[in-house]
């Protein structure tokens, strides 16, 4: 009984997640929230598309269950060699309703 609410715990409050990675520019994106997995992965191409179309290199995607991220989109300023404060703008995401 204990392990059976350990898994209502862990389950609760948790939606599916389109996670995108890139190297350039070095960021991580998330989308969703989704219903199910089936929905996620149906999606995601679309944003692929989108990212790929903006010049993103080097595009890894995770289709996972988390709680809402704190952040919709990540930037890592470390690996901008220019010393100044740079700004990508948010993609325009056929994908989202």
């Amino acid at each position: 009984m204990k392990n059976f609410f350990g898994s209502l715990v862990n389950f609760v409050g948790k939606e599916w997640w389109v996670e995108i990675s890139t190297d350039s520019p070095k960021c991580v994106y998330y989308f969703g929230p989704f219903v199910d997995q089936a929905e996620a992965d149906s999606a995601k191409r679309g944003y692929i598309e989108d990212l790929e179309r903006e010049g993103a290199q080097q595009i890894r995607v995770d289709v996972k269950r988390c709680k809402t991220p704190t952040e919709l989109t990540i930037y890592d300023e470390s690996n901008d060699s220019s010393n100044s404060l740079r700004s990508f703008p948010t993609p325009v995401l056929s994908g989202q309703s």
